[in-house]
């Protein structure tokens, strides 16, 4: 099982803007009666992955921002332990002023001495390396507060990247929560009508625009290969007739490619099920879902949605069971993973 890399469904551009912008939370919006479960599953997914991406960006920043502010200290600590020295250079000045002339004006000294010049070129020195002294200390004073300015900003906007980070950390937690309610909902459903054989009909659901680079794509998004075809299981009469991608509930399924819905049922061992017709002479197959989005005989492109996946029927868990045939029935299948493979799409 290989995971594939997550991309949000139609990233919504004002979730969470006023959270990051100013610290407030998002709310979800809901008709007078509620919303309709296919509906709010669909959105409450895109608000996770919104959630998630917000929450990852915070994190990578609160973390670079953090670095930031250590590598301030540590130049803080050198610059104050180079100021220190000097400050010993400066005293090592004083005290050799004092052995040579003590308190004695430079004047007297000047009268005093056997060597006037000799005594002017020693001064001269003295003084030079005291200005010098005076001036790094002055420049290290300076680099000083700038670095002490610069760490006391960076670890105050780390620690409000914490602060927002805690903040997006419990709206994750807030949207996983509802969207596991919504999802169960959703799945109750699915199962009285799949219990009852009859389909609810087509949910209508806002989706992302989709342009295919290829004419084959893969069922769902994102996922985790499960069971794979032929092989053997106690939930399976004979060997197992597709490919199961595990996936949550609710997880939009989409065609893999163009072609036209010839069956939409409910009930049985494959429970809610789709069935596209392609070009060419192969059909695939959708089941076990929660919900479909298309009605038979309708037309359809690939990446399209037909459903959101689900746990109907004969499943131990929510997944999608797919299947390449070579007619609509069952009983005909190939290998998903090889067809897919053979038209350059890999699994």
């Amino acid at each position: 099982m290989r995971p594939r890399p997550r991309r949000s469904l139609v990233a919504p551009a004002v979730l969470l803007c006023v959270l990051v912008a100013l610290g407030g939370r998002p709310t979800l919006s809901q008709g007078a009666e509620g919303p309709e479960p296919s509906a709010q599953v669909a959105r409450l997914f895109e608000e996770a992955s919104a959630a998630t991406q917000h929450y990852e960006e915070g994190r990578r920043a609160a973390a670079l921002q953090k670095a930031k502010a250590q590598r301030l200290e540590r130049l803080l600590a050198r610059e104050r332990r180079d100021i220190a020295v000097l400050h010993d250079d400066l005293g090592r000045i004083a005290r050799a002023q004092y052995r040579s002339g003590g308190d004695i004006p430079f004047t007297a000294q000047m009268l005093l001495t056997d060597d006037p010049e000799e005594l002017m070129h020693g001064q001269r020195a003295v003084w030079q390396a005291d200005l010098a002294l005076n001036n790094a200390v002055a420049k290290s004073r300076r680099a000083e507060k700038k670095l002490a300015a610069g760490q006391r900003k960076a670890a105050a906007q780390w620690h409000a990247l914490q602060e927002r980070n805690v903040q997006l950390a419990h709206l994750k937690r807030s949207i996983a929560s509802k969207l596991e309610q919504a999802q169960w909902e959703l799945q109750g459903e699915a199962d009285r009508s799949a219990a009852a054989g009859q389909c609810r009909g087509a949910v209508r659901l806002e989706q992302p625009e989709f342009r295919a680079t290829r004419a084959w794509v893969p069922p769902v998004e994102t996922y985790e290969l499960s069971a794979g075809f032929d092989s053997a299981g106690e939930r399976w009469a004979h060997r197992h007739t597709g490919q199961d991608f595990a996936v949550g509930i609710g997880t939009p399924v989409r065609a893999a490619g163009a072609g036209r819905v010839v069956s939409v049922s409910c009930g049985g061992g494959f429970g809610i099920e789709v069935v596209v017709q392609h070009p060419g002479g192969y059909y695939t197959q959708y089941a076990h879902l929660a919900a479909v989005t298309v009605d038979q005989g309708e037309k359809v492109r690939t990446g399209q949605w037909l459903g959101q996946s689900g746990t109907t029927g004969n499943s131990t868990g929510p997944h999608l069971h797919f299947e390449v045939r070579l007619t609509p029935y069952l009983g005909s299948g190939v290998d998903p993973v090889k067809w897919f493979a053979e038209r350059g799409v890999r699994l």
